[in-house]
């Protein structure tokens, strides 16, 4: 670490601190603004109990508490962290920032000391595969050289990177996943920024799909930023890229865009990179194990972002070994002929849409189990993809009756079978009662996990362990 980062760490931590919503994830940061010497308030809704072993960390850290349904009262620390699930127009922060509080967050705090060039990945989906992919091109490359900096991964997957950004130097590269709620208040940008796609979204927590729009913007519109990297199929993303301040790579593969500085695309089976001089092919699409046209965007998308970085043949050994991410699309095992399918991830109608678009290039009508937590998001386009690529539906979870709604008025899925079984278990047990060897069983929830599950991952482990539970008949 630098002797000016030092400082302008110890700088930032002489002063007192409340840390907004404690949970696993909050602890890294508030171990280092204590290592640091700052004065620490944590404030979470949960009591000391139920926080349970975190409270007795926090003793142990000599951490103030501020907890139960008062926790955001007298809100008048210096420095305020919200966590990302959080509002920042909450009337406890606006009063906090009238009196002079800076309200921030872990990330902003890391975009703005962070020695490191940033690459950030946002999107409605494929955020994870991308940010995955664009760490592996980069690491590969970095051992094949045998010579340059580290590569970090972090952001919205895995462990929070302020903690780590004393070990970060100007040779390090950090690859950095960003959510909507991470993204709202941002106001230092990535060097190198991606936006997968957008469709309607968190619209539980956003006023509208306006201010979701808003909040991505951020990954480009702020100084560090120089070239954005999106998706000329999308509507939303090919109207921000005709409007970006800065240089622009489209990616499509349906097409050979246009209007850009430089475009990847499809061309003979292979993935494209232009850059309005020439083209060189990268990979052969065959070479990607993963399957759906959406992973070829992803693979697309991660191409982009590390153009002059990493070369094809870091690329391709990539390509030959990765076989997915956990909860994407992800195969569990075979049953009696049947094979069963987590791809929790999908939390969005589209998600689940481009995952039975997937299965559809295999030449597969899955029954698929949907259903959870309800964001506020239309199921119209669900039912569609439904009708198109499913052989059956179990719903279960918040939403179900809402997507058997959307299903009934869809004239293409009249012919659907839709099942609705309330309990998660027992909607996995009953769609191994419907399905006959050769069948596909895939969770694809096109909904958010919260109303039975923490988190995607909880509940696609919840899947696995069902049915590695199943015992041959």
């Amino acid at each position: 670490m630098t002797e000016q980062l030092a400082e302008r760490i110890a700088d930032r931590c002489r002063k007192t601190c409340a840390v907004v919503g404690v949970g696993v994830s909050n602890l890294p940061l508030i171990r280092f603004l204590r290592a640091h010497g700052a004065n620490v308030t944590a404030r979470d809704r949960k009591t000391a109990e139920e926080l349970g072993e975190i409270a007795t960390e926090l003793r142990a850290l000599n951490v103030s508490m501020r907890l139960g349904e008062g926790y955001l009262d007298d809100l008048r620390e210096e420095v305020i962290f919200r966590t990302p699930g959080l509002r920042p127009d909450l009337p406890a922060f606006r009063e906090a920032v009238a009196r002079g509080s800076l309200l921030t967050s872990e990330m902003e705090w890391f975009l703005e000391l962070t020695p490191a060039t940033v690459i950030g990945i946002t999107g409605s989906d494929g955020k994870t595969t991308t940010t995955t992919l664009t760490y592996l091109f980069l690491e590969e490359e970095r051992l094949r050289r045998g010579r340059g900096g580290r590569v970090f991964v972090g952001g919205n997957i895995g462990e929070p990177l302020l903690p780590r950004v004393e070990k970060m130097t100007a040779k390090d590269v950090a690859v950095v996943e960003l959510s909507s709620f991470q993204l709202q208040t941002v106001t230092v940008s990535p060097a190198r920024a991606a936006i997968t796609n957008l469709s309607p979204n968190h619209l539980n927590w956003h006023t509208d799909m306006a201010e979701y729009v808003a909040a991505k913007t951020n990954i480009f519109m702020h100084t560090g930023c120089k070239m954005l990297v999106t998706n000329a199929e999308n509507a939303q993303t090919a109207e921000l890229a005709r409007n970006a301040p800065v240089p622009v790579t489209l990616f499509s593969s349906a097409s050979r865009p246009s209007g850009a500085a430089k475009r990847v695309y499809l061309r003979d089976g292979w993935i494209m990179m232009d850059n309005g001089i020439s083209a060189r092919g990268i990979l052969r699409v065959d070479e990607i194990r993963v399957p759906g046209r959406h992973n070829v965007e992803n693979f697309m998308t991660a191409i982009a972002l590390t153009d002059g970085m990493v070369s094809p043949e870091s690329i391709r050994a990539v390509a030959g070994r990765f076989t997915g991410v956990a909860h994407r699309m992800e195969r569990i095992r075979t049953v009696d002929g049947v094979t069963y399918y987590n791809s929790s991830i999908d939390s969005t109608p589209t998600r689940t849409a481009a995952a039975l678009s997937a299965f559809g290039e295999m030449g597969i009508r899955p029954i698929v189990i949907c259903g959870g937590y309800d964001k506020h998001i239309p199921f119209e386009p669900l039912a569609e993809a439904l009708a198109r690529h499913a052989k059956a539906v179990v719903l279960t979870g918040a939403t179900a009756p809402a997507i058997a709604g959307a299903i009934r008025s869809c004239p293409a899925a009249e012919a659907l079978r839709v099942e609705t079984e309330p309990d998660f278990r027992r909607a996995v047990e009953r769609s191994r009662e419907i399905a006959v060897p050769g069948d596909a069983v895939l969770l694809s929830p096109a909904c958010a996990s919260f109303d039975a599950f923490r988190n995607f991952a909880e509940r696609g482990d919840a899947f696995r362990s069902i049915v590695e539970e199943f015992s041959e008949l």
